[in-house]
């Protein structure tokens, strides 16, 4: 690798929109090369190269910063001038300003006070990267708490000894009890939260933690539980037209489930055999006046009809869809095979639910009676 950067026509382009000229995006991919200056300065650089156009791949292949690596010093180069500009102490300054930006990336979900503190903690007892995010997740912890725990305070150190307190009292093994109350009292900040940890070693009592509930599972058993989604295309009379325009429905995966993209109509039936041989099923509404051969009884209510455009041979023991005169859908039984054109099966006639008046129902005394 050349320490002059090479770059295709449209780079220069790139870098000038964001008002950074050529000889400074090969100033700073030097300085990442080579490593010069502080991880605070290759977290800018890294930014300012991004932000003139270069893609972090780019940004790898030229200077050996990997992606992820840019990640880290872009957002700890960012969190570390929130300490400057909270005006931290110099001891804390001057510690991440050396090393740290990994510890850095941990406080980016923290507020900006949360940030110092934190960070004046980790500096404070020395602690370690895992030492540094357990404790940026139990102040995170703390602060999603509608009521702060007794006794302990809002800070970084007593938000790992909160939770050190909390998982010892639920220990019944008494040397895993005893290290968590240890750890608790090295990480206290206030006297209120090292009182509490200390009432530990004189009550032993164990307070049972609260279990997850058990998964809601269900597994369907069989064919018919799986419902069958079906397009609608609209309600008796209707033009033959609004028939052919329902795409065909295709389900996909382990449960049926159906991609559209559009306005419409659909209804989920159970998956019956007779929706399980349908290849190309359509519903659609109607009235008992509109079928051409009555059913059992004359209630007067809607119907669902199924067809299947699938299937236009002709059977004598089946109706079938076709047009009328007018381009509308009919429906008729032919006693021979009809020189007209068929639209599709009449597989199903569906009535609603037999059940109580919904209105009715609602009323409990009555139904009582």
């Amino acid at each position: 690798m050349t320490d002059s950067f090479h770059r295709n026509p449209s780079q220069p382009f790139q870098a000038a929109k964001a008002g950074l000229a050529p000889e400074e995006v090969d100033r700073l991919l030097l300085q990442l090369r080579r490593k010069e200056g502080s991880w605070v300065e290759w977290g800018q650089a890294c930014q300012k190269l991004q932000q003139s156009g270069l893609g972090p791949q780019k940004i790898f292949e030229d200077t050996g910063f990997e992606p992820i690596q840019q990640n880290q010093v872009i957002v700890g180069s960012q969190v570390y001038q929130t300490l400057l500009k909270l005006d931290a102490p110099e001891p804390v300054q001057e510690h991440f300003g050396r090393k740290g930006s990994d510890i850095l990336y941990e406080m980016r979900v923290l507020s900006e006070d949360d940030r110092l503190s934190t960070a004046a903690l980790v500096v404070e007892r020395g602690l370690d990267f895992d030492e540094a995010r357990e404790v940026v997740k139990a102040l995170k912890e703390l602060t999603y708490l509608k009521q702060q725990p007794e006794g302990f305070a809002e800070l970084p150190g007593d938000a790992l000894a909160w939770q050190c307190w909390r998982s010892a009292r639920q220990q019944t093994d008494l040397q895993s009890r005893s290290r968590l109350i240890a750890k608790g009292l090295r990480f206290a900040q206030t006297p209120e939260a090292r009182a509490q940890l200390e009432k530990l070693l004189m009550d032993f009592t164990v307070v049972a933690p609260k279990s997850a509930p058990r998964m809601p599972v269900y597994r369907i058993d069989s064919d018919e539980e799986e419902p069958r989604l079906l397009a609608v295309a609209g309600q008796l009379p209707m033009p033959v037209a609004a028939l052919r325009a329902v795409p065909l429905i295709e389900s996909e995966g382990p449960f049926g489930m159906v991609r559209f993209s559009g306005e419409g109509a659909w209804v989920a039936l159970p998956n019956w055999q007779v929706l399980r041989n349908a290849e190309d099923p359509i519903a659609l509404l109607a009235l008992p006046e509109q079928l051409p051969a009555a059913l059992p009884d004359d209630r007067p209510e809607p119907v669902m009809l199924v067809i299947d455009r699938a299937d236009r041979t002709w059977r004598d023991d089946a109706f079938f869809a076709v047009a009328d005169g007018d381009e509308n859908l009919a429906f008729e039984w032919f006693d021979a095979e009809p020189e007209r054109s068929l639209l599709g099966k009449l597989i199903l006639v569906l009535r609603p639910k037999k059940g109580l008046d919904q209105d009715y129902a609602k009323e409990l005394w009555q139904v009582d009676e």
